[in-house]
């Protein structure tokens, strides 16, 4: 039985964006699901969090086949809460999945063949308890797989009714124009590109953008905190237990924190006189893009939920703050 009543005024505060030239509006900040809603983690945790996100306008849901851990339990928590909470505002909600990673044994459980596309889109539908997704990702890139067949496969999952909208993530500049010249030749146009993006990691301004524009793609990023650094999180060092100090499919490590270590102090400060978090201020850097429709967060519990979507308060930078910014990560 649903017992959930989201907010009424829960579409008040969002921002929404096109998805570059479609149809399709995003709210200016997402909630991602590779962290914190596996397997391992409590029900209860998560579905908090995902009442609350829904509840202050986020209206999708990002996930993808391997997400967990183990990889597909995030996408099972996700249909336990679809079931519990969102059946009855499925079509308030934009839910996305990718298929790109290793999954299962053999050679047809990961990359970008056919085969291993439409299988694992009909294996994450089968966990979400969902009859379709609103996008389906080519996860990353196939050197070894005609692209041509990876971008079939897309164009069939939605002409099989399995997903609305398809995307890549991760695409280099090239990799990208090539796939969005093929997916509209088929009649599917390519709806967004998923890249990492942050004060640290900032390939995407190296011709991807532009591409973008190009194409008329929208633009959802993801790591916008550089997996927990720009936040206060590290100010004082690295805390046991935190992001840095774990090994399971992390990026992070103590090495890297104590090299921006510097920068993440700097930033703090120019945050606190913006009158936000360094978190918040990271969020809303990433979106000062404008072909940047959403910026992917995770969340551990409500509050730092909470504390990412503050960052909508204030979303504008002066040239200063910018060329001050800009000091700071050359150094």
């Amino acid at each position: 039985m649903n017992n959930y009543s989201p907010l009424e005024n829960r579409y008040q505060s969002m921002p929404y964006k096109r998805s570059g030239r479609s149809g399709l509006q995003l709210p200016a900040i997402s909630l991602g699901m590779w962290y914190n809603f596996g397997g391992v983690d409590p029900f209860e945790n998560g579905r908090a969090i995902a009442r609350r996100a829904f509840d202050m306008g986020v209206t999708h849901f990002d996930l993808a086949n391997n997400y967990g851990p183990p990889p597909g339990s995030a996408e099972e928590t996700f249909g336990r809460l679809m079931k519990l909470d969102f059946a009855p505002f499925r079509d308030e909600m934009i839910i996305s999945s990718k298929a790109g990673y290793d999954m299962w044994p053999g050679p047809y459980g990961e990359w970008g063949s056919r085969k291993y596309m439409l299988a694992s889109l009909d294996q994450s539908l089968k966990r979400m308890g969902l009859e379709y997704v609103d996008i389906f990702y080519s996860h990353r890139f196939d050197p070894n797989t005609p692209l041509e067949e990876t971008m079939g496969a897309l164009d069939t999952a939605v002409r099989q009714g399995k997903a609305l909208y398809v995307g890549i993530s991760s695409y280099s500049p090239e990799d990208t124009r090539r796939a969005a010249e093929i997916l509209r030749q088929l009649g599917t146009p390519c709806l967004i590109h998923q890249p990492s993006y942050n004060m640290f990691d900032r390939w995407i301004e190296n011709g991807l953008l532009d591409v973008l524009d190009e194409q008329g793609l929208g633009c959802i990023v993801f790591s916008p905190l550089a997996q927990g650094q720009l936040t206060d999180r590290y100010l004082g060092g690295i805390p046991v237990g935190s992001r840095a100090t774990k090994t399971e499919r992390v990026w992070l490590t103590p090495d890297k924190v104590q090299h921006n270590i510097t920068r993440i102090r700097k930033l703090n400060d120019l945050a606190l006189r913006r009158g936000q978090k360094l978190s918040q201020m990271a969020i809303a850097w990433v979106l000062r893009k404008p072909q940047v429709t959403s910026a992917l967060v995770g969340a551990s519990s409500v509050p730092q939920l909470e504390q990412s979507l503050g960052a909508l308060e204030n979303l504008s930078f002066s040239q200063e703050e910018l060329d001050a910014i800009e000091t700071i990560l050359k150094e």
